[in-house]
């Protein structure tokens, strides 16, 4: 299994690892999948910022794209520049097998390359997968938001999470 940076013909598999999150579960406050023009004009927007933000794919064995991580813009005012949020995605069959902290791990590494020093985990609860997932690369939980999203009919509280980045 390989992780590697993404190329543009990922983006079919990765939007949709994306859209089986928006349709079945909260851990993401979308209410309608990503097409594939979104998805592109997202990376495009990473891709403009390259020294500082990062899109990795997690490969199986036979190439297929089972998973992606990528370190955003946090805040859009340009003195939050320095901080950035992040997001993994494992295909959903292939959940807690250790391939999302292979993804942290590699992002993580590329992030200590760039100018940025904090990043930031904004996690729907409950998911304690995800909690202990952060925890377990030095994340400390800083905020809570209560009942900041509404989805499928009822409320969810988010937990922010922050790493100073190792330079």
């Amino acid at each position: 299994m390989t992780i590697r940076a993404v190329q543009a013909e990922d983006l079919p598999a990765i939007n949709d690892i994306y859209n089986h999150y928006v349709r079945e579960t909260s851990i993401t406050f979308d209410y309608e999948p990503w097409s594939i023009e979104r998805r592109r004009a997202w990376l495009q927007k990473l891709a403009e910022n390259e020294d500082y933000y990062h899109v990795l794919v997690k490969e199986d064995e036979h190439g297929q794209v089972i998973g992606f991580a990528y370190n955003s813009e946090f805040r859009e005012k340009q003195a939050y520049k320095v901080s950035s949020e992040i997001t993994i995605y494992l295909h959903p069959e292939l959940r807690a097998k250790g391939l999302g902290s292979e993804l942290m791990k590699a992002l993580l590494e590329k992030m200590a390359l760039s100018p940025i020093s904090r990043a930031y985990s904004v996690i729907t609860l409950p998911n304690p997968a995800s909690i202990r997932l952060h925890e377990k690369f030095n994340f400390k939980k800083v905020g809570l938001l209560t009942d900041v999203g509404f989805k499928f009919n009822q409320y969810h509280s988010v937990a922010i999470l922050e790493k100073v980045t190792e330079q």
